[in-house]
């Protein structure tokens, strides 16, 4: 039985390192033929002098990201990029025929119509469903592609992501506001990228896998819904019409919904312990606030309104957590971007294509960028 070709885009970030795990944990089932990063550095290096025969890119753009993939010819593609430079990438694949483990908010959220017609294009050419095709790597909605499997979309009554709720859970609005960087960054339960930690802090990130849940799984903004389960151990739920409701419950380990994304439709033995609920004793749930977390709130309205709202808030938040970070604001400054950003631009009609969503972020990062709160 032939390996499993696998193109590792976004090799040397937090996904990227855990899916080459991944892939060496099963040498008998994958081959890496292909691993790309944008600076480099001694992971990648790593990675490189591990897998000898697969080609290694530094810093490509996203042409050179295309080239790569499609001249490697791999079974699965992981685009595990930041921003839209895999975007070109992630289309070229799909429409080649090769499946998509998809890691990256950017490619759905401000791509989404474009990414999400080149899916349902190659799922008709193969005869298998979307998600086949386009697998979500997202653990929350890896957890709603696995309670589906087997199940019909029109009998689903709701989605509903979890978020732990970050470090400021139980924070004030004021002190949320005023929050800096070194509190932002203590995730009380996941080990993530700088970007993803401060997207869980202000629960913008809960805003952007709506959007992503609305587009992968084509169902109205209206059904995907948001709970705040801080003990991380249910990471998505499926309500049917029947009053039956499923859920995906796991470790918090990132290397399980990269495995199911690499391997499916079969599951493999990654060394992640299972859920002990008796150790557990009791999981809670509760609703998100938005007068605390307005940028959730901006977010899940952009994704109603959507047009290019989704797209200029993906990219205006890209450049506000980086000037957070640089220590340019508090982390209040988020939401207050991501509401001019969005106002701004939002009433433009979606991108048609891979250059038109291109441009609009960069148009909208070059706004952020000036952005100085009394736009």
């Amino acid at each position: 039985m032939s390996r499993i070709r696998v193109a590792l885009l976004g090799a040397s970030g937090s996904i990227g390192l855990q899916a080459a795990d991944v892939i060496a944990q099963h040498p008998d089932e994958f081959e890496l033929v292909a691993l790309a990063s944008g600076r480099g550095g001694e992971q990648h290096d790593a990675l490189a002098l591990s897998n000898p025969k697969a080609r290694s890119l530094i810093g490509g753009s996203a042409e050179d990201l295309q080239k790569l993939v499609l001249d490697c010819a791999p079974d699965i593609a992981l685009i595990a990029t930041t921003g839209v430079v895999g975007l070109s990438a992630t289309v070229a694949a799909l429409e080649a025929g090769v499946a998509v483990a998809i890691a990256n908010k950017e490619t759905i959220v401000a791509g989404g119509d474009v990414v999400m017609r080149a899916a349902r294009s190659a799922a008709e050419r193969k005869g298998t469903d979307v998600l086949e095709r386009l697998r979500p790597v997202d653990s929350e909605h890896s957890a709603l592609w696995q309670c589906l499997v087997g199940e019909s979309l029109d009998r689903v009554r709701s989605l509903w992501l979890t978020a732990s709720g970050g470090p400021f859970r139980e924070s004030t609005a004021a002190e949320i506001a005023a929050a800096t960087p070194a509190t932002a960054l203590k995730h009380p339960t996941w080990s993530m990228g700088a970007k993803i930690t401060i997207d869980s802090a202000t629960l913008v990130n809960k805003g952007l896998e709506a959007i992503e849940a609305h587009r992968l799984f084509s169902v109205p903004m209206e059904q995907v819904k948001i709970v705040v389960h801080p003990q991380s151990v249910v990471h998505g739920l499926v309500e049917f019409v029947d009053g039956s409701t499923k859920a995906q419950m796991g470790s918090p380990d990132m290397r399980g919904p990269i495995g199911y994304a690499l391997g499916y439709p079969v599951r493999m033995d990654l060394g992640i312990p299972n859920v002990d609920l008796a150790a557990h004793g009791s999981l809670t749930f509760s609703p998100p606030d938005l007068v605390r977390f307005p940028g959730l709130a901006i977010a899940l309205e952009a994704g109603r309104a959507g047009g290019a709202a989704p797209g200029a808030l993906i990219a205006a938040d890209g450049v506000a957590v980086t000037r957070f970070l640089a220590g340019e604001f508090p982390l209040g400054g988020i939401p207050q971007l991501l509401h001019d950003a969005v106002e701004q631009f939002g009433v433009r009609p979606a991108p048609a294509s891979v250059a038109e969503v291109i441009a609009l972020h960069e148009e909208v990062t070059q706004f952020a960028e000036r952005w100085s709160g009394a736009d």
